[in-house]
C-alpha cells in the first residue's frame, strides 16, 4: 500500500492483492484526506487530457487547478455534449473528450445514452468490487469459504457507425478480461460459471444459472442480483420452472432447450445425477406457500445482496417474505458514468443505507441543489441522482441515495417526482394490510385522454388472505395517494379542477414480468432493467390496460388549503 495515493487513476494502483487488512487500510487512507486525493485525481485527469478538444474549447489551456477548472468549465447535461459523443460514435478518433482511445460505449438505462469508455475505467470498477468482501467479512466471517449465487446477465451488443461497441456498462465489465480472467476473489466466487453469465439468451442464462445454484445449494452463503427486481424475477423463474430443473438434477442431463454448447459444457461439469436433491427441491417447491423459500432451499444463506434503495425499496416486503427476513444488503453505489462508493455498514436497515465516497474513483462535485456530478471523462457532468449527505467516514462524505432527479407525472402545472410518488403509494398500501395483501409492483401513467386528465396507477397484488378486498378499500387507497401528493396537485384537483380523480387499475398476476419481457425484447438490459415509475410509450400502456382486472377512482377531492406551503412559506 503506497504511503500516499499516487497515480490514482492507473490500474496498477488497484491491485490490493486480496488482502483484507490491506484493503481496509486503503479505505482508511483515501477517506482520511479526501480533499488532497481529489485534487490529485483532478490534476491527473486534466494533465493527461490537457490537449483534448473539449477542454481547449473552454480555454483551460493546460491549467490543472480546481479553481480554474470550476471557473472555466460549465456544468452540463448529456445533451450538451451529445454532438461530441456522436462524433466519437461516428468514427472520429481525434481527442475530443479524452486523450486515451475509446474502447467501447456504455449505454445508460432506457434512454440509450452513449457513454464513451476507456480501458482504465474497468480497472477502477474492479477496485470497488475488490473492496466489498473485506467489508462484509467484518460482519459475517467465513464468506470466503463459500460461494455466492448471483444472477448476472449480459445483453446483445450493437456497433456505432464508427465501429465502437455499444452495450450496457455491466455487459462491458462482464465481457472484459477483468471479469473473465479475474484472479480468485471470494466476492466473485459464484455458483454461475462465466459461460452461463455470458450467454446472450436470457432464458438459457437464467435457467443454467438457477440449475447451477440448486446443484451447489449447500455451498451458497449469499444470494443476489444487481437490483431487487432482478432477484425476485429469478425466484419467479424457479416457481415456473422447478419441474424441469428437478428433472435435470434427477437424471444428470441438462434440458435440450439449453442449446448453447458453451453453457451445456460448463453446466455438465457441475451437474450430476442426484435423485435425493431433486426430491427435496420438488417437495419444497410444490408447497402452497413460498414463504422463506430462499432459506428452505439454500439453508446457509446469510444475506441477500441487492439494491433496495430508492424505488427498489418497494420490493423489501417481497424479499422479506421469500427470505424469512434475511438482511438485505446494498453493497455499493454506481452509475453508468462511474462508480461512486461502498456501504461500510452493510447490515444496516435498508432505510438507513449510506454509501461512503471513494475519492479515487473520479473527481466529484456536489451542487447546492444536491445533484451529484462526476466522471473521469465527462467534465462537470450532471449524473442526475439526488443524494443526501448523511455523515462522514473520516473526512469523506457518506450519502443516502434518494432518487433520480426527474418528474414522473404531470398533467398541467403539477409535477410529481419519483420519491413523492413512492411515499404516496407506501402510505396507501397500509389499507391492504388487514386483508393480507401486498403490492408486488406498480407503475403510473398521466392519462390525458380524459377531460381533465388524471393520474393512473397500475397495481399488481399478491393476495394471501381469504377475505375479498371491497372496492371501498381501493377507493381509500386512491384518496390516500392524493392526500400524500403536493399542494400544487391538490390545488389542481380541488380549486382549478384541472386534474381528475386518481385511478388505480388492478392488473393480472405476472403483468410486470410481461412488461420486463417486452422491454428486453426491445433491447433493454436484464441487468439494468428497472420497472419504470411512469410509462408513456403507447404499446406499454396498451399492454398494461389489456391485463386490467378492475378499476377504482378516488371517491372525493383531497384536502387543500389555499396558500398552505404553496410558496415555501415558513410560517
Amino acid at each position: 500500500m503506497p504511503e500516499e495515493p499516487k497515480n490514482t487513476l492507473k490500474p496498477t494502483y488497484y491491485n490490493l492483492g486480496g488482502n483484507n487488512n490491506k484493503t481496509l487500510q486503503f479505505i482508511e487512507d483515501v477517506t482520511s484526506n479526501p480533499d488532497e486525493v481529489q485534487k490529485k485525481v483532478l490534476e491527473e485527469i486534466l494533465s493527461l487530457n490537457a490537449h483534448v478538444e473539449y477542454l481547449q474549447r473552454h480555454g483551460l489551456n493546460g491549467h490543472t487547478d480546481r479553481e480554474t477548472f470550476k471557473k472555466l468549465m460549465p456544468i452540463i447535461t448529456y445533451e450538451d455534449i451529445q454532438p461530441d459523443i456522436n462524433r466519437i460514435a461516428n468514427g472520429d478518433t481525434s481527442p475530443i473528450l479524452c486523450s486515451k482511445p475509446i474502447s467501447d460505449s456504455g449505454t445508460s438505462g432506457g434512454e440509450r445514452k452513449l457513454m464513451p469508455t476507456i480501458e482504465e475505467e474497468l480497472g477502477r470498477r474492479s477496485l470497488l468490487y475488490s473492496l466489498l468482501m473485506p467489508i462484509m467479512n467484518q460482519f459475517i466471517p467465513g464468506l470466503e469459504k463459500a460461494k455466492g449465487m448471483y444472477f448476472l446477465f449480459i445483453k446483445s451488443e450493437a456497433k456505432t457507425p464508427g465501429g465502437l461497441v455499444a452495450r450496457p456498462v455491466l455487459t462491458s465489465y462482464y465481457k472484459s478480461s477483468y471479469f473473465k480472467n479475474r484472479p480468485y476473489d471470494p466476492y466473485t466466487n459464484y455458483t454461475s460459471p462465466n459461460e452461463t453469465i455470458l450467454c446472450p439468451d436470457s432464458y438459457q442464462s437464467m435457467y443454467s444459472q438457477m440449475l447451477c445454484g440448486l446443484c451447489q445449494r449447500n455451498k451458497v452463503f449469499r444470494v443476489g442480483a444487481v437490483f431487487a427486481s432482478g432477484f425476485i424475477r429469478a425466484i419467479h423463474f424457479l416457481k415456473n420452472n422447478w419441474q424441469l430443473l428437478c428433472n435435470d438434477i434427477r437424471i444428470g442431463t441438462i434440458n435440450p432447450q439449453i442449446t448453447d454448447p458453451c453453457v451445456r459444457e460448463a453446466v455438465m461439469k457441475i451437474l450430476k445425477p442426484y435423485p435425493k436433491l431433486a426430491d427435496f427441491i420438488e417437495a419444497e417447491c410444490s408447497q402452497d406457500s413460498w414463504q422463506g423459500i430462499i432459506t428452505r432451499i439454500w439453508p446457509n444463506t446469510k444475506y441477500v445482496d441487492v439494491i433496495v434503495t430508492g424505488t427498489m425499496s418497494q420490493y423489501i416486503p417481497t424479499l422479506d417474505y421469500y427470505s424469512n427476513g434475511l438482511p438485505l444488503v446494498c453493497t455499493m453505489y454506481a452509475s453508468s458514468e462511474c462508480y461512486f462508493g461502498v456501504n461500510l455498514n452493510p447490515l444496516c436497515k435498508p432505510s438507513e443505507v449510506s454509501y461512503t465516497l471513494i475519492p479515487t474513483m473520479a473527481y466529484f462535485e456536489f451542487c447546492l441543489s444536491i445533484e451529484t456530478m462526476g466522471s473521469p471523462r465527462l467534465y462537470r457532468y450532471r449524473v442526475g441522482d439526488v443524494l443526501r449527505v448523511a455523515g462522514f467516514k473520516n473526512k469523506a462524505p457518506q450519502f443516502n441515495f434518494i432518487c433520480r432527479k426527474n418528474v414522473v407525472l404531470s398533467i398541467e402545472s403539477d409535477k410529481t417526482d419519483e420519491v413523492e410518488l413512492q411515499n404516496a403509494v407506501k402510505n396507501s398500501v397500509n389499507h391492504l394490510v388487514p386483508f393480507d395483501a401486498t403490492l408486488v409492483e406498480y407503475t403510473s401513467y398521466a392519462d390525458t385522454t380524459t377531460t381533465p386528465g388524471h393520474y393512473v396507477l397500475f397495481w399488481e397484488l399478491t393476495l394471501n388472505g381469504l377475505t375479498p378486498i371491497p372496492p371501498s378499500i381501493f377507493e381509500d387507497c386512491c384518496l390516500t395517494i392524493e392526500e400524500s401528493l403536493n399542494s400544487v396537485y391538490r390545488q389542481g384537483r380541488v380549486s382549478d379542477k384541472s386534474i381528475g380523480p386518481l385511478e388505480i387499475k388492478i392488473v393480472e398476476p405476472g403483468t410486470f414480468d410481461k412488461l420486463m419481457d417486452y422491454a428486453i425484447s426491445l433491447g433493454a438490459s436484464i441487468n439494468q432493467y428497472k420497472t419504470p415509475r411512469c410509462v408513456k410509450f403507447a404499446p406499454i400502456v396498451q399492454l398494461l390496460n389489456s391485463r386490467v382486472i378492475s378499476s377504482y377512482f378516488s371517491p372525493k377531492c383531497p384536502k387543500w388549503v389555499p396558500g398552505h406551503k404553496q410558496w415555501g412559506n415558513k410560517n
